[in-house]
């Protein structure tokens, strides 16, 4: 997205309502309402505020500008001169919790808890038939980070950080990759060859890491991920195969991997399919000696793993405990909740 032609278009929508409200000056404000907060893609970033005479431009390391549209009904300095308006310094901010946009609702108290206890878009309120202007930005933005997180490439510099190389599946691009699922989870013949060349043969744990459908996620939350679970598994004293990034993979890649390479446990830490909440939330699939033909049951998932859900240092180190566990049972997924039982 373009932060500057974001800003250009909002700045002309704020201007119109704040020539708006200049009618409304005897209707009572809604304390309620308070100032659009984007939800923050990035978890890394320092995030920082400074406030304009029409929005407050948000500065992270990662994103360089995202914008904060004001109330005009609460910021009544809005309408003053530029020249006027007072200048803050710089400071840190924390994401703002969700507001209800429903003016006097029958149960206020029930609809505060029902906010409280989820990100979802509930009670945002509308504007005749249609969403308030606020509400329609906001979507219209998460939209684009949950878009760009499915297009978008992983940063070559995270896997040369992470000492991990890159093999493809038999996707050709983006396009094929989502209308042909089948081909995300099979390896190229190039990729076979490659890991067969570099790869040791029958470790007790292959890590492998895809974009899946986020390549956000991997970007935001492998790094942590991955070194806390490498830690957990070396504390644990266990064999861990050479790592490495496969480009546009799907979950059951997993299998072809456990042909070639027959190690007993596979972890895949992968994106998952993006959503309007979070647009960086990551996966990770592990599997007892997959192979082809290897039903869904037979795998286990942890998701959910980002800064507003999982941890990503704790989701490594509790990796970590389960891989033991699964080894302890030579069992995963359906087959391993049955045998502890």
């Amino acid at each position: 997205m373009n932060p500057e032609l974001i800003e250009k278009i909002t700045r002309s929508i704020v201007e119109k309502l704040e020539k708006q409200s200049s009618f409304e000056q005897n209707s009572p404000t809604d304390e309620r309402q308070s100032s659009v907060a984007f939800w923050a893609h990035t978890s890394n970033a320092n995030t920082k505020v400074t406030n304009g005479p029409l929005a407050e431009v948000v500065e992270e390391e990662s994103a360089k500008e995202l914008i904060k549209f004001p109330n005009i009904q609460e910021d009544k300095s809005a309408s003053l001169p530029e020249s006027k308006m007072p200048i803050q310094q710089e400071e840190n901010i924390e994401p703002k919790q969700q507001v209800p946009g429903i003016k006097n609702p029958v149960n206020q108290e029930e609809l505060d808890t029902l906010i409280q206890k989820t990100p979802a878009r509930i009670g945002i309120g509308r504007a005749g038939l249609r969403p308030r202007t606020e509400t329609w930005l906001k979507f219209r933005y998460d939209h684009a980070a949950a878009v760009d997180a499915v297009y978008g490439n992983v940063n070559d510099d995270l896997l040369k950080r992470l000492n991990l190389f890159k093999v493809n599946t038999q996707v050709t691009d983006k396009e094929v990759y989502i209308r042909r699922p089948d081909y995300g989870r099979k390896l190229s013949d190039e990729a076979k060859k490659c890991i067969q060349e570099r790869c040791t043969k029958s470790p007790t744990v292959q890590i492998i890491v895809s974009d899946g459908l986020s390549s956000k996620a991997i970007e935001e939350n492998v790094e942590d991920v991955y070194l806390s679970l490498q830690q957990s598994l070396k504390s644990a004293g266990l064999d861990v195969g050479v790592p490495f990034y496969i480009e546009k993979g799907r979950v059951a890649v997993m299998d072809d991997i456990g042909e070639l390479l027959t190690p007993k446990v596979v972890v895949l830490l992968i994106g998952e399919r993006p959503g309007l909440i979070s647009a960086e939330s990551l996966s990770a699939y592990l599997c007892y000696e997959p192979k082809k033909g290897m039903i869904e049951a037979e795998r286990m998932v942890v998701s959910n793993i980002h800064k507003g859900g999982i941890p990503p240092v704790e989701a490594g180190a509790y990796l970590g405990t389960l891989v033991q566990k699964i080894l302890k049972y030579e069992a995963s997924g359906v087959s391993l909740v049955q045998k502890e039982q």
